[in-house]
């Protein structure tokens, strides 16, 4: 047995006590939480993790798919770590092809990540996955590196695609060849396409510096492909928010969770107490002085309502269970008017 000196011990204690007082903090907030009035709410697979990752946009737009098809009856549950994979392999290839100018990341929005599935198909989360989503902030870097050696070489595509699956197949496990669902084998392509088909989401904005009722590329760094987005008023965003959910789909949302009002521990997204009810001219001004920020995305799966009368949309979240609502929010109508950045909604809604 180790005896520490008296200092020694006393620091220990004072950790242990700080680190005890963080916990209970944290966990009297949850406890101290009032739970809305769920109006509805749609079928869900379980929360995940996106852990350090910066693939909110895989996982939003994923459950989104899941639950479509959840309400359809059809049991699904996808692959995040494929999406991923291929995410990688195209940004690899696209840094090596631009002799490097490009950056290796994984930022994106919800249509690089339907893009991805049109041209890559779609894998189960059974067949494949990983524990700890966190390994694909390294894995960034990594195939980065691959890159800079096969430049260095000039050894080709063929070659950089060789690295590239040597180092997935090592870090998250190898592809299989087919994917079995309920006894039936198909391609991943036939999969992708059976969970999500062409142009069944349509993107949607809503910002004043460009028409409404027209489409046009949406400036936020994330949106990475140059993807077209339909403009429309905010409130037509919100009325096909709610009419997709009535009527059984969920809608996959982007934006702004840098502000105060957003707190995963207590579970809600809400402007200030007594703020003034956003408007479209106020949002446009919190965009163009870049108060409106493009960070997280997720998946809205329900209604409801406070004993105030307020209103919410049910997110699904991607940062694990640790908090009020298991992994699930609140957001208000209003904080949602102020800080959408974009929307994915079924096209037979809009």
């Amino acid at each position: 047995m180790v005896s520490l000196p008296p200092m020694n011990r006393i620091i220990i204690t004072l950790v242990a006590l700080a680190l005890l007082s963080a916990c209970t903090t944290k966990d009297e907030r949850r406890a101290s939480v009032k739970r809305p009035i769920i109006d509805l709410k749609l079928k869900t697979t379980p929360v995940k993790d996106q852990g350090r990752s910066s693939l909110c946009w895989v996982f939003g737009m994923l459950a989104t798919i899941e639950t479509e098809h959840l309400m359809q009856g059809d049991s699904v549950n996808l692959s995040v770590a494929y999406v991923a994979r291929m995410a990688l392999r195209q940004r690899m290839q696209d840094a090596y092809l631009s002799r490097g100018t490009r950056p290796q990341h994984l930022r994106g929005m919800a249509s690089n990540a339907l893009a991805l599935i049109a041209q890559h198909g779609l894998l189960a989360y059974d067949t494949y996955h990983v524990e700890n989503n966190s390994i694909f902030a390294s894995l960034v870097n990594k195939t980065y590196n691959l890159c800079r050696v096969t430049m260095a070489h000039r050894e080709g595509l063929a070659r950089l695609h060789e690295r590239f699956n040597d180092l997935m197949d090592n870090a998250i496990g190898s592809l299989p060849k087919t994917q079995y669902l309920y006894g039936a084998g198909y391609t991943f392509g036939e999969f992708g396409r059976s969970v999500c088909r062409k142009d069944e989401y349509v993107a949607l904005t809503s910002f004043t510096h460009h028409p409404f009722n027209s489409a046009f590329v949406l400036e936020v760094n994330d949106n990475v492909n140059r993807d077209y987005f339909y403009n429309l008023p905010i409130d037509t965003l919100v009325a096909i928010t709610e009419r997709s959910l009535k009527a059984g789909h969920p809608v996959c949302w982007e934006g702004d969770t840098s502000e105060e009002g957003f707190d995963f521990v207590e579970g809600y997204a809400r402007l200030p107490l007594h703020s003034t009810a956003p408007t479209q001219e106020m949002r446009q001004m919190a965009f163009e002085t870049l108060r409106t920020t493009d960070d997280h995305c997720m998946a809205i799966v329900g209604l409801a309502h406070d004993s105030q009368g307020k209103r919410y949309f049910i997110m699904k979240n991607s940062w694990g269970t640790d908090n009020a609502f298991k992994g699930f929010m609140f957001m208000s109508i209003d904080y949602f008017k102020l800080k959408t950045i974009a929307l994915w909604a079924q096209q037979d809604c809009v």
